[in-house]
């Protein structure tokens, strides 16, 4: 029939899961496209399954490709098969919703047809959602960090965690970074893994100052960042076996230890995945036989609180939680320690990054002292889109070079919260998910 949109079904587990507009191209560069999502998530669907199944997942949506709009979906879309599952999540907000519990491979089918690229799992179980059984490790590099220091943490990671009697899962991010899973008892609320993160991140940054940092804000980072806040309550990371938004359809893939020396990010793709998962299977399927206990961690956050260590901020969109210390950046405290400036805003991150270069052609002189890591790039999340924010840190520029804060360029982001009302004033972005 003219104009009919073409559409492909697929028989999985006996249950039929249509493909619509199969051609969809959803990685340009790579000439990958819808069908071929689904068609990934199928071949490496033990494993996926494995990290994503059984959990509340957030829709990472990319409807027009990577190159287009994407946007997070909490809510499970209300057309939906009967088969499909779903379990209603309180947040920190208040706020709740229905969210998507993948249990076999044509739920993962299913998503891959709304053009979920991304596996983004709650670390809790969908039949207990306060006692988390990960605790995860998010090794996320600064600009200009080389995969060889993050392999190098990463060792630093392994030894602390053996020290703890905790057994650890590394996967590469997808991106530039590393993730490190432990399968832990459910005995725990998120606060109590979270700081136990936070008591790790610590512990890290203590053994290896040069190369590791616990320090939330991005002006006062070096090196590997061990984000703890990746453990509080609500917040996800890309799973097991995700596809990543990059050019070449890169894989968030899980490794073996004897690996990470020799691994690199970009061997791991939507196209290589398939076979080295059909070749050497999960190296994570015996995770579910190693959970750990987290009271030496906890110990450890005691004794650091003793020592003047107390709480560390966190996510800019939770409450002000007891203990937590100014939630201030430190550039805009009364007495700044950082001198930063802010260059632009954009939906895009392509247009924020060229208002950068556009900052730099203006200011050579000044350019020419920044390190990669003085130019921050803060991915922020309003309600239904992400928008980018780029600032200038330019403690390594000489005073007299140092340029006055200027009109934002490019001056642009979305507004998902017009009209949305809320007790006191109009809730105010924050900071999405990082590509880590």
């Amino acid at each position: 029939m003219p104009g009919q949109m073409e559409s492909e079904v697929l028989t999985v587990a006996g249950r039929e899961v249509v493909i619509s507009n199969p051609r969809k191209v959803l990685f340009p560069r790579a000439g990958h496209t819808k069908l071929d999502l689904a068609r990934y998530f199928l071949a490496v669907a033990d494993g996926a399954l494995h990290g994503a199944g059984g959990r509340p997942n957030v829709l990472v949506r990319y409807p027009n490709g990577i190159e287009g709009e994407f946007f997070y979906q909490k809510r499970a879309p209300q057309s939906r098969p009967a088969w499909i599952e779903v379990v209603a999540l309180r947040f920190p907000s208040g706020r709740s919703a229905e969210e998507i519990v993948p249990r076999d491979a044509a739920a993962l089918a299913w998503m891959a047809n709304l053009a979920c690229i991304e596996l983004h799992p709650h670390p809790v179980r969908a039949e207990d959602l306060e006692h988390p059984d990960e605790l995860r490790v998010d090794l996320d590099p600064v600009p200009g960090i080389e995969w060889s220091q993050v392999r190098g943490v990463a060792g630093v990671v392994r030894a602390t965690l053996d020290d703890f009697g905790l057994v650890g899962w590394p996967k590469t991010s997808g991106s530039r970074g590393m993730h490190v899973y432990v399968r832990i008892e459910r005995r725990w609320a998120f606060e109590d893994v979270r700081r136990a993160a936070l008591a790790f991140a610590r512990e890290v940054e203590r053994r290896a100052p040069a190369l590791a940092t616990s320090k939330w804000w991005k002006e006062e980072r070096h090196g590997v960042f061990l984000d703890y806040n990746q453990n509080a309550k609500d917040r996800t990371i890309a799973g097991a076996y995700s596809v990543r938004p990059t050019p070449d359809a890169r894989v968030s893939a899980p490794l073996s230890w004897d690996e990470i020396d020799t691994c690199d990010p970009c061997d791991f793709t939507l196209a290589t995945i398939p076979s080295r998962f059909a070749r050497i299977g999960d190296p994570h399927a015996r995770m579910n036989d190693h959970p750990c206990a987290l009271d030496r961690l906890l110990d450890l956050s005691a004794q650091q609180a003793r020592e003047g260590m107390g709480d560390a901020p966190w996510p800019p969109h939770y409450q002000k939680q007891p203990g937590e210390p100014a939630r201030v950046q430190p550039s805009r405290r009364r007495t700044p320690s950082r001198p930063l400036i802010e260059i632009g805003r954009a939906r895009r991150k392509e247009d924020a990054l060229a208002g950068v270069e556009r900052w730099k052609a203006r200011h050579p002189e000044a350019a020419a002292h920044l390190a990669p890591a003085d130019v921050l790039v803060d991915a922020m999340r309003g309600r239904f889109h992400t928008w980018t924010r780029t600032r200038v840190n330019l403690q390594n520029v000489p005073v007299a070079l140092r340029p006055a804060q200027e009109a934002l360029d490019p001056d642009d982001q979305p507004d998902d919260w017009s009209g949305i009302s809320a007790p006191g004033a109009r809730r105010r972005p924050s900071r999405a998910r990082k590509a880590s």
